[in-house]
């Protein structure tokens, strides 16, 4: 499993570490609507996956705006962030962000997401910030835990790893 930490102190992670080649598994979140969203919804495009503790605070903030930016320029690609806020309140962040290119997924139900990609912390039942890029046949291409939770992830090498995900 990855090791992470959260403000420095160790937390574990529940579920299983995904790794690079590796099917993706698929898993059930909900949408803003509360209508549920799964890995085969969007089959036949590239998936980028941006996982935050929380839609609220500011460097799931930025993480999400950057995401929005970037999904302009890539085709063939559904970018998702996955949180454990309710729907509603990030429907209400995204239209206050003027959020367009991403979709909010929720994973607040039974952590579906959390565990299959294991990102989920027991101790504080929030998601590891992690970053994924899974391909049109489900392979997952790349895979990034931030080591600290409250750290960016690596931008650059996400989008260029969804660029050339086919």
């Amino acid at each position: 499993m990855a090791e992470i930490t959260f403000k420095n102190n160790p937390v574990t992670l529940l579920g299983t570490e995904v790794k690079v080649g590796e099917k993706a598994p698929n898993f059930t979140v909900l949408a803003n609507d509360l209508s549920e969203v799964t890995l085969a919804d969007s089959k036949g495009k590239v998936r980028l996956i941006s996982v935050v503790p929380s839609i609220d605070t500011g460097v799931c903030d930025q993480q999400t705006r950057r995401f929005n930016e970037e999904a302009a320029g890539l085709e063939n690609t559904q970018v998702l962030t996955v949180s454990v806020d309710l729907p509603f309140a990030q429907k209400r962040w995204c239209a206050a962000a003027g959020i367009e290119n991403v979709q909010t997924v929720s994973d607040h139900r039974d952590l579906s997401f959390g565990e299959a990609f294991g990102v989920a912390i027991e101790e504080l039942r929030l998601l590891a910030r992690a970053v994924f890029v899974i391909d049109s046949n489900d392979v997952v291409t790349y895979a990034e835990y931030v080591s600290e939770a409250t750290n960016h992830p690596d931008y650059e090498a996400a989008i260029e790893a969804a660029k050339s995900a086919k």
